[in-house]
């Protein structure tokens, strides 16, 4: 369970076994959502943010810290889910310590 960002308590990870599309789980405490980064012709045409099944989901700030996260970091995360998942690499945990602006 490579976790790629803690940004002031939440943890953005991929599980393991994903699948696609491409995306990543937001966690804080109990509470978790995931961010799907959908790719049309290898360009980011939409970032949906969904419930995960069995899972109270993200509220408040730390759903827009998520999302803002996600939309700032999304062809990073791309380029995790490369490494990770075709070419095997590991990843490492990157903590941001600066507030991320929320544009949405």
């Amino acid at each position: 369970m490579p976790k790629l960002y803690e940004y002031f308590g939440l943890i953005v990870l991929f599980y393991s076994n994903e699948h696609e599309p491409i995306h990543v789980h937001g966690k804080y405490q109990e509470r978790e959502s995931k961010a799907e980064i959908i790719l049309v012709e290898g360009e980011i045409k939409e970032i949906r943010i969904a419930n995960v099944k069995g899972k109270r989901p993200l509220e408040g700030r730390h759903l827009k810290d998520f999302e803002a996260l996600v939309r700032h970091f999304a062809s990073d995360i791309i380029k995790k889910w490369v490494d990770y998942f075709v070419y095997h690499k590991s990843i490492s945990t990157v903590k941001i310590q600066q507030e991320i602006p929320n544009d949405s």
